[in-house]
């Protein structure tokens, strides 16, 4: 994606809402890893369940996917936090990216997975956090294939989408996010930026105390810069939750590129308040 690209309105909704997707779920993603990491490391024995996963398949596309679903576009914009054309366009861009996201047949002919089973079962663990075994049911993929999915899944989106979200604004960026930031009041303004605490459940013993945040529990900060449409132009991850904003900030290379003269030049206005 260009830049032009970022400031045409045609597809401004679009990046709204996949920039929304991608900081809402940035702090579950390790949480998750760090669950896939646990399961393999446990040694079981597996039991062949014959899971019915076509009529599985069916039943989701009937419920969102076909002509005339059980449930229309409102709801599943509330429950997979996007509009059912951006459902498609992720779709198409993993299957594209990772071949193993398509549907296929076993060796007996026997349909497996398909990229709509697979991708909603990622979302609703982003959306909401679900457990790998809840999702058995409806979905019809046990717990070592939803997460398997789901480490592909978010490998998939950091390799696809990192390097046109996840990155610093250029000059016409910065023009825009300038003229943004004037019409709403604040002259001068690219981004807002602030921390948050991801709970670090696995941490071992010996650094819990240096990880301590707030809460009373160790956690890992995520300091990120959004735009006025929430674009997350900066995300400096894996400070200690002992520290607080400003130390984070002491340490973020969120400036880097001003002080090494690499950043774009732009012109802008400053508002001083005598108070």
């Amino acid at each position: 994606m260009s830049s032009s690209d970022f400031s045409s309105s045609g597809g401004e909704e679009e990046r709204e809402e996949l920039n929304m997707f991608h900081y809402d779920r940035l702090a579950l993603i390790g949480r998750r890893l760090d669950e896939a990491s646990s399961s393999r490391r446990r040694s079981t024995r597996r039991t062949y369940i014959d899971r019915e996963r076509v009529s599985g398949h069916d039943r989701l596309m009937q419920d969102y996917f076909n002509p005339n679903p059980t449930y229309d576009a409102r709801i599943f914009r509330r429950r997979f936090r996007m509009q059912p054309r951006l459902f498609s366009r992720i779709m198409g861009d993993v299957v594209r990216y990772d071949p193993s996201f398509e549907r296929r047949s076993d060796a007996v002919g026997h349909l497996g997975l398909s990229p709509e089973q697979k991708l909603t079962t990622a979302l609703h663990m982003l959306a909401y956090g679900s457990p790998a075994d809840q999702l058995d049911d409806y979905m019809r993929m046990g717990r070592s294939t939803v997460l398997e999915v789901f480490r592909k899944f978010c490998r998939a989106i950091v390799g696809m989408y990192s390097s046109t979200y996840l990155r610093a604004p250029t000059r016409a960026d910065l023009r825009i996010l300038l003229r943004k930031g004037s019409q709403r009041g604040f002259p001068g303004m690219i981004g807002s930026i602030d921390c948050m605490h991801w709970e670090w459940r696995n941490c071992p013993t010996s650094w819990t105390g240096q990880y301590l945040g707030h809460n009373h529990k160790p956690t890992i900060i995520l300091e990120t810069v959004a735009s006025y449409n929430t674009w997350i132009w900066h995300a400096f991850f894996g400070v200690p939750g002992s520290n607080n904003d400003i130390n984070v900030l002491g340490m973020s290379p969120v400036f880097d590129r001003i002080l090494n003269g690499s950043a774009p030049r732009a012109r802008f206005e400053k508002h001083i308040v005598k108070t």
